[in-house]
């Protein structure tokens, strides 16, 4: 028997809020469900609906960021009309992206902006969990760095082209990821104008979405963490870290291991090593043939997806947008030329982290008048160096800091990059990291120790005893970031 707020089919009539959860690559709905329960759980059906996209599963996530977007855009309208219809209109709507789902949010909220939906609807939180918002390329340089490099973007699905920014969208000349982080897009218009950001993204064993691009940094603290000593967040330790200050001082670190400790350490990396290097081989030898093969054959059944999406109604209802002079109302030369310099098709690989010749030192020594290249280079990371939130494009006069940590000033700005060398991120890289942090996001890194794939470990993909430290994860976002 229904109550006074929900009707025989179960809708509650008085819930006003929509939270969407989207998954990622090569994923499903499932993925999704510890997320969707913690929701439920926390905020009873009269207060929020729960919203688990279905339509990007599996292989249906090659076929691009703006094909996966439209959908999930589509299917947040349709959610939108369908509960209006059964007398529940949503009045607030917040957003959750894992992995590649984060990039699939993004592009559905400028979508929706864009047709007058955020006009109706107070965005109120959007959230990614390790998502590559400046793609999956890794900045570093050896085996594993160069076949992910060369090999990824051979895949031949749209996606991977897109994360690996080799793509050109439209007739723009850009790659899309870089679109989507332009100043004047309806991305970035749509993303600021919800009432609180934040990201989650893993430290460490995460290959494929790592630190600089699920964190929106230049720098990477967590490379190499020796003994520094990790200062969590009080209540979620030892998984959240402090995003005001990574590591304790030097004078709070614990004492030096003993020297048994210290060779049992340095056989474990051995050991590791040659696994590693096993992997390797194995890769090389078997797997990557069957790649191929798989890659071939998604190419093709993805242009048929594609093709058939064009004549869909997501396609008809969203085609006006795709045009990237809709998109990004006024294009920015400087940037363009940036672009144009990168060279992503002929030279894949990314530069040393310490090459003078560089050109993300280039930009650096343009954009930190105050600090010499070479200080970012030669000083090596200190495991008391307390951090800040990354260095920023001037905020823009739509966006208010949601706390004080989000406030950053020149001198600690100098500090962090005195501590640790810039990665070698390319300018197109460098130009989407400031972009996106101009509007302003709460950082959390997560220190997965229990599992090595700390990808799905960090929002508990699915109910394994490795991954429950995801649950302190999602814990701390629901407490301190989530708002009804």
């Amino acid at each position: 028997m229904s109550n006074n707020h929900e009707d025989a089919d179960g809708i509650p009539r008085k819930a006003d809020h929509l939270c969407v959860l989207i998954h990622g690559f090569w994923g499903n709905p499932s993925h999704m469900d510890h997320l969707a329960a913690s929701l439920r759980q926390r905020y009873s059906e009269d207060r929020l609906h729960v919203l688990v996209t279905e339509r990007n599963i599996g292989n249906l996530t090659y076929d691009g960021t703006e094909v996966g977007g439209e959908r999930v855009a589509h299917e947040i309208e349709e959610t939108l009309s369908t509960l209006a219809d059964k007398g529940c209109p949503i009045r607030k709507l917040s957003i959750v992206g894992y992995s590649f789902g984060g990039l699939l949010a993004r592009y559905a909220i400028g979508l929706l902006d864009a047709r007058g939906w955020f006009d109706k609807l107070e965005p109120v939180n959007f959230t990614t969990f390790a998502s590559p918002h400046v793609g999956v390329r890794i900045p570093r340089e050896g085996v594993w760095g160069y076949i992910w490099n060369n090999v990824g973007p051979q895949q031949g699905s749209i996606s991977a082209q897109q994360l690996f920014l080799v793509d050109s969208f439209g007739d723009s000349g850009r790659p899309l990821l870089s679109i989507m982080a332009d100043p004047d897009s309806i991305f970035m218009r749509a993303l600021a104008k919800f009432k609180n950001r934040s990201l989650y993204g893993n430290v460490v064993n995460d290959r494929t979405t790592i630190f600089y691009t699920t964190m929106l940094s230049m720098v990477d603290p967590f490379r190499d963490l020796g003994d520094a000593q990790v200062n969590y967040v009080k209540g979620y330790e030892p998984v959240v870290i402090d995003p005001d200050m990574y590591f304790l001082p030097a004078a709070e670190l614990k004492e030096s291991l003993p020297l048994g400790s210290r060779v049992w350490g340095q056989i474990t990396r051995f050991f590791t090593t040659a696994l590693f290097w096993a992997v390797v081989v194995l890769f090389l030898s078997i797997v990557l043939p069957l790649f191929f093969l798989h890659s071939i054959s998604q190419w093709s059944h993805s242009r048929e997806r594609v093709r058939l999406h064009e004549e869909g109604e997501s396609a008809t209802l969203f085609r006006e947008y795709r045009l990237p002079h809709v998109m990004v109302k006024e294009m920015q030369s400087a940037i363009e030329e940036a672009y144009e310099d990168v060279g992503f098709r002929q030279d894949p690989e990314y530069v040393s982290t310490t090459s003078k010749s560089s050109s993300a030192d280039s930009l650096r020594r343009r954009n930190s008048p105050g600090l010499k290249a070479k200080e970012a280079a030669e000083h090596k990371p200190s495991s008391s160096s307390i951090t800040i939130q990354e260095a920023s494009s001037p905020t823009p006069e739509h966006y208010q800091p949601n706390s004080t940590r989000e406030a950053t000033t020149d001198d600690a700005i100098s500090k962090k990059r005195r501590a640790y060398p810039m990665l070698a991120l390319s300018p197109a890289q460098i130009a989407i990291i400031e972009s996106l942090n101009s509007v302003g996001f709460r950082k959390y890194p997560v220190y997965i120790h229990n599992h090595r794939h700390s990808h799905a470990a960090i929002i508990v993909r699915a109910p394994k005893p490795g991954f429950d430290e995801g649950k302190v994860v999602i814990k701390h976002w629901l407490d301190t970031e989530f708002q009804i």
